[in-house]
């Protein structure tokens, strides 16, 4: 069973902020439950209401109250099983699905294998191994070409040089 993180909670009021997620509150809501994890320690929480606000959502559980208890859910990630996450469509992705595949120029070179999706200063960077040196590439369109999940390709047009720095 493959698990994909679904956002990162903050508690406010025994409402708990989430960034990086991907989901409307409708489709967070859908999925029932989710569950909660840091480090070792994991809990099963049942979705009661969420909200938009700007870029995060606002999340209320059945089992969390009050502020503290929010506030113990931070630092955590919440993840869900990856076949209850709702389809995207053909030209959206979710981040989990993008990690494993081949970064590929659009002439068919390898650049390497992403690793990871991270956040950094308002934008997502493909982290990606080349042979054992990390490379970090804009996750954009300007850099993005293609992705074909069936195949296990991204393909990345890189500018001359890009690859040296």
């Amino acid at each position: 069973m493959q698990l994909a993180r679904v956002g990162r909670p903050h508690g406010l009021d025994g409402e708990v902020y989430i960034d990086r997620c991907a989901l409307t509150p409708e489709q967070l809501l859908a999925l029932g439950t989710v569950e909660w994890r840091k480090d070792d320690r994991r809990r099963t929480l049942t979705l009661r209401d969420a909200r938009a606000t700007h870029d995060r959502l606002l999340v209320r559980f059945a089992e969390v109250l009050l502020r503290d208890i929010a506030a113990t859910l931070t630092p955590g990630e919440l993840w869900v099983e990856a076949e209850r996450l709702p389809d995207l469509g053909p030209t959206t992705a979710y981040t989990f699905q993008l990690v494993g595949l081949a970064a590929m120029t659009p002439t068919g070179e390898r650049i390497g294998t992403i690793r990871d999706v991270v956040q950094n200063a308002g934008q997502q960077l493909f982290a990606i191994d080349r042979d054992g040196r990390e490379l970090l590439v804009p996750a954009f369109g300007a850099f993005l070409k293609r992705v074909d999940l069936a195949a296990g390709v991204a393909e990345l047009d890189l500018p001359p040089g890009f690859e040296e720095l």
